[in-house]
């Protein structure tokens, strides 16, 4: 695709959903105005209520000033109400009858007359209309009384839908609106409409579109004002093929013919066959009906003709509406419930595997704690494993020291012996055995063993000393690494259970082993059946 095709295509796409935007905007503040009606409606009935109260007052009114009522009550119905409108209009030619006023006998037939004309009785309004009287009426009457001519012979035109007698009627419509617009003001609202009018009708839509487009720039329009252009502009449009600015023409009218309570209206009868020829059945059935209900309050025949030609169209398109929508929704349904089967499918195998998924993780779980169990075991096993050959190892060199030591001095005595024997020194044998000093021997032997316990477990008196009260613990003397309570405990930690092994060792009975223990464990903090577990847990170094 060539650039500027694209471009162009994107413009276009653009300005349509642009526009469809301001529809919707436009149409959904139509909606609200015609939700406001009832408002609008009973401001007006509260105005006709006032004046009807006027009426009723005791004191007695003149024929001016019930002329004048009859008057603003007539302009109150005048697009609201056909038969209310009408008996005022009648109330005013009596009264003008009554005050023998030409001007006022005349313009009460008028208004007869358009009373009539906006119902569609278009004989009765000719009739009326012949027997108006202008000759020495204000040139105001008389320029009213022209276009009121005219617009009788366009809408009798429009009404008929010949061909033939179309022109005919335009004709004349055109001769009379060429005699008002010789009598009102050259800038005047009814001046500027009824010329665009009648351009319109003669086919000069380019001077009726600039006249228009000049009212509603350029002029404070009253509400009804509004609608009137509006509403006759959006024809130009239609003509020329220019739909969407016609529909928002009409939807503008509309709005400003329920904010007036216009109910005698062609704007939303329009919007209705636009909207509809557009495609928006919906919307184009809902106006049509409201187009209904204001023929039939207003009491308008010929708008009643024009909306039983379309209503069954549009009732027809909206029952295939219906039709489709039944059938989309049938499917959406088939889809939906299609939908909500592969979904309950899925959550079942879901469930499954996930009730699956908890059995298999609840047994690698498992599994797994007891590989920790065991790696945990495994770890205690290498520690103490590792434990015991830090002692093995210590020990051994220990026990070799020792023995080294010892073999040294026996091998000294033996030698000394052996020359004492040779030149029979008994005397002096004698002094060498007694000064062999077996105590001195077995208390070197603790104090080594104490330096290499110690040696291996640096923190095992302090850590004894943790599970007793501190008027319990023990203190030791300054030359001594460990006493016999901790001896026996230290044997423990290295694995000596055995009491008779521990008393041979420290040269106890095992009954005085037994009463070592027995009392150290009584006067701990922790239960006698806890504290070898506890001694046995303290950590080398």
């Amino acid at each position: 695709m060539k650039p500027y095709i694209l471009y162009f295509f994107l413009l276009f796409v653009g300005f349509k959903g642009s526009c469809q935007s301001h529809f919707d905007d436009q149409l959904n503040k139509l909606n609200e105005t015609i939700m406001m009606s009832p408002h609008y409606d009973n401001q007006k009935l509260s105005r006709i209520n006032h004046l009807d109260e006027l009426l009723a007052q005791k004191v007695q009114l003149g024929l001016t000033a019930r002329f004048d009522i009859y008057l603003r009550l007539f302009r109150e119905y005048k697009v609201f109400r056909y038969d209310s409108a009408y008996k005022y209009a009648r109330k005013l030619e009596e009264i003008a009858y009554q005050l023998n006023d030409r001007s006022r006998i005349a313009y009460a037939r008028m208004e007869i007359g358009f009373t009539l004309l906006s119902s569609g009785m278009f004989k009765e309004t000719l009739d009326s209309l012949n027997r108006i009287d202008i000759y020495d009426v204000p040139d105001s009457l008389k320029a009213g009384y022209y276009a009121l001519k005219g617009r009788f012979y366009y809408d009798l035109g429009d009404y008929d839908n010949d061909s033939y007698y179309m022109k005919l009627y335009n004709k004349q419509g055109d001769r009379y609106m060429d005699s008002a617009l010789l009598l009102y003001p050259p800038h005047s609202f009814e001046y500027l409409y009824l010329s665009g009018l009648k351009d319109i009708r003669s086919g000069n839509k380019t001077t009726a579109l600039t006249e228009f487009r000049d009212l509603l720039d350029k002029h404070r329009l009253s509400d009804h004002q509004l609608a009137l252009t509006a509403s006759t502009l959006s024809d130009i449009y239609i003509q020329n093929g220019e739909t969407d600015t016609a529909i928002s023409l009409l939807i503008t009218a509309t709005i400003a013919d329920v904010r007036s309570s216009t109910k005698e209206t062609t704007a939303i009868f329009n919007l209705a066959q636009l909207l509809y020829k557009r495609g928006d059945v919906k919307d184009a059935y809902d106006y049509i009906e409201s187009a209904i209900g204001n023929a039939i309050f207003y009491g308008a025949r010929q708008r009643m003709v024009q909306v039983s030609d379309i209503l069954p169209l549009i009732e027809g398109e909206k029952m295939n509406l219906v039709e489709r929508e039944k059938k989309t929704l049938i499917i959406y349904s088939i889809v939906s419930t299609f939908l909500l089967l592969l979904v309950i499918a899925l959550a079942i195998i879901i469930f499954r595997q996930v009730s699956r998924l908890k059995i298999a993780k609840k047994k690698i779980t498992i599994a797994h704690e007891k590989e920790q169990e065991v790696n945990h075991k495994l770890a205690e096993v290498n520690d103490k494993l590792s434990e015991a050959n830090k002692i093995k190892e210590e020990y051994i060199g220990y026990v070799f020291s020792s023995n080294s030591d010892f073999f040294i001095k026996m091998e000294r005595i033996k030698k000394s012996l052996e020359q004492k024997l040779e030149t029979r020194k008994l005397d002096e044998i004698r002094f060498i055995v007694n000064n062999i000093n077996l105590k001195g021997e077995k208390e070197d032997l603790l104090k080594n063993f104490d330096k290499i316990f110690l040696k291996l477990f640096p923190n095992f008196i302090a850590e004894f000393n943790v599970l007793f009260r501190e008027e319990d613990r023990i203190t030791l003397q300054d030359n001594e690494l460990m006493n016999t309570d901790l001896r026996i405990f230290a044997l423990i930690r290295m694995g000596i259970h055995d009491n008779e092994k521990i008393a041979e060792i420290l040269e106890y009975s095992v009954h005085t082993i037994n009463t070592y223990k027995t009392k150290i464990k009584n006067k701990s903090l922790i239960p006698n059946e806890e504290f070898e577990r506890r001694i046995l847990a303290i950590k080398t170094l």
